[in-house]
């Protein structure tokens, strides 16, 4: 074979393994892939904007800022009300094009109907439910973006109904990168909180319209496809993991919202920041969960034993990730902190470095509840939500005015705990799983790689240079200890190359 045939025959092939569903193992590497591409490659970008915002507007109009994002991630949560998952599963259910055509016409109009009343509250009760002024000054440029959210993730449910998580790469990483450039054009104008809520909105505008562009053949005349009678199948599948999500949030979101009624704006940026690096690791389990959905849902009930398999390598590949980034997170977060934000933002290493310790629970818990989800058992979620929010409000009540941000990121720590114990027993009922033969490798190779970040933080070695040695030398011994995981990837990526 020619040079030019080879190189040929390999741009096809990871054309065909990019671009083409194969198979269920090839499948599942493209969608990590794209997952991963947009969700890192997008984050990264946002995480730019927000550094930078956070540096340019100060804590207290950054905290005021973050409090009204915060709001919108609750109410984004009613405007879903469940629907968006819901369509995901049965779309994918489904191999009717009629038949999804008519579940995504009903799902969307259920979707306008539920953020109307969701964008009047923000403009008309939210200057009630807060006390920062500089939240309220900005509440009805949150509303745009709360539709704008809206419209974007109802796109990206349908686009990974059809496993086509490269569309969702593109339009994600292009609402993130508008926002970013927005951003800083914005901020140069006018360094206020105004205009770069203002840059926010636009940029979330423009992402919508690329998450919808690819789905415009699906989305022709929407009501002449509405079912009136799906709609009640909708709501009673959805309202339980309606509810379990918006406990959830609480579980996420009380933080910031009581930090704001309870202390300062500053308190609330400081917050806010640690979080917000702590949020930007959640992509880890959030695209290895979103990538394996369809394929657990197709096979929960039919194939029990791979369900089983797919579902310990992912909690493996969750862990393998989560110990090492706690163990590193806990010891450099004064360097970490003042490296990205600055000196100004050291208050907010404590609350980071303790956020850091429940990385394995929130990894683990959202491989888990995608199992739950996918077995159609969604009232555990709603319990296992309800331990979680409940318990957060009750602990940053007692802890938060106390103990101010060290005193919530304590009481999220605890809650992470108490409710994963009860989410992970109740996923061994559904589906019994064995995770601690994946863990034999991973914790001494985390162990070997938290002495060797104490020690180079103990010799001044920048913390940047610290996290690049100690990353190169956990996955050294994991390769010298043959490490399962690793060598699955490698398997799974291979059919890259056999393409």
């Amino acid at each position: 074979m020619t040079l030019k045939a080879k190189i040929s025959r390999g741009f096809y092939g990871v054309r065909s393994f990019l671009f083409h569903n194969t198979s269920v193992r090839q499948t599942l590497a493209k969608n990590t892939f794209w997952l991963t591409v947009s969700n890192v490659g997008g984050r990264l970008l946002r995480a730019i904007i927000i550094v930078y915002a956070a540096r340019v507007l100060g804590a207290g109009e950054w905290g005021a800022f973050s409090y009204a994002i915060t709001l919108i991630g609750m109410l984004t949560i009613v405007t879903d009300f469940g629907v968006n998952s819901i369509l995901t599963r049965e779309i994918t259910k489904r191999s009717d094009p009629a038949e999804q055509t008519r579940y995504l016409a009903t799902a969307l109009i259920m979707k306008v109907v539920l953020l109307a009343p969701s964008m009047l509250f923000v403009v008309f009760f939210g200057p009630v439910i807060t006390s920062l002024a500089a939240t309220r000054a900005i509440l009805p440029i949150v509303a745009i973006i709360l539709a704008f959210d809206t419209i974007r993730d109802f796109g990206f449910a349908v686009i990974r109904a059809h496993e086509k998580m490269e569309f969702e790469a593109r339009a994600f990483i292009f609402t993130n990168a508008a926002i970013t450039g927005l951003g800083f054009v914005f901020l140069a104008l006018s360094p206020t909180i105004t205009s770069f809520a203002w840059s926010y909105a636009v940029g979330t505008g423009l992402g919508a319209v690329a998450a919808l562009l690819p789905l415009r053949d699906h989305l022709r005349k929407p009501f002449s496809h509405f079912e009136r009678k799906l709609v009640r199948p909708i709501l009673a599948s959805a309202w339980p993991f309606a509810l379990s999500g918006l406990l959830g949030g609480l579980m996420i979101s009380t933080d910031v919202l009581l930090i704001g009624w309870l202390r300062t704006a500053e308190e609330v940026g400081f917050y806010s920041v640690a979080q917000r690096v702590v949020f930007f690791l959640y992509l880890i389990p959030g695209v290895l969960a979103t990538s394996i959905f369809p394929a657990l849902a197709r096979t929960a009930k039919h194939d029990a034993v791979r369900a089983r398999r797919l579902t310990e390598f992912t909690l493996g590949v969750a862990f393998l990730a989560a110990l090492p980034i706690m163990a590193g997170g806990w010891l450099l977060a004064p360097g970490i902190i003042q490296t990205l934000f600055g000196d100004a933002y050291s208050p907010a290493a404590p609350a980071f470095a303790i956020l850091t310790l429940t990385l394995a629970a929130t990894f683990a818990g959202v491989i888990l509840s995608n199992v739950v989800f996918a077995y159609d058992r969604q009232r555990y979620l709603i319990i296992y939500a309800a331990i979680g929010g409940g318990l957060n409000v009750i602990l940053d009540i007692l802890l938060i005015p106390p103990f101010g941000i060290i005193g919530s990121a304590i009481a999220t720590f605890i809650v992470q705990f108490v409710a994963i114990a009860y989410l992970w027993r109740v996923t061994k009922f559904v589906l019994p799983f064995h995770i601690l033969p994946h863990l034999k490798k991973i914790i001494p190779a985390t162990i070997a790689m938290a002495a060797i970040v104490y020690g180079l933080d103990a010799i001044g070695a920048s913390t940047v240079v610290n996290i690049a040695i100690s990353a190169l030398v956990y996955f050294a011994i994991l390769v010298l200890l043959r490490e399962p995981i690793l060598r699955e990837a490698r398997r799974t990526l291979g059919g890259l190359r056999g393409a």
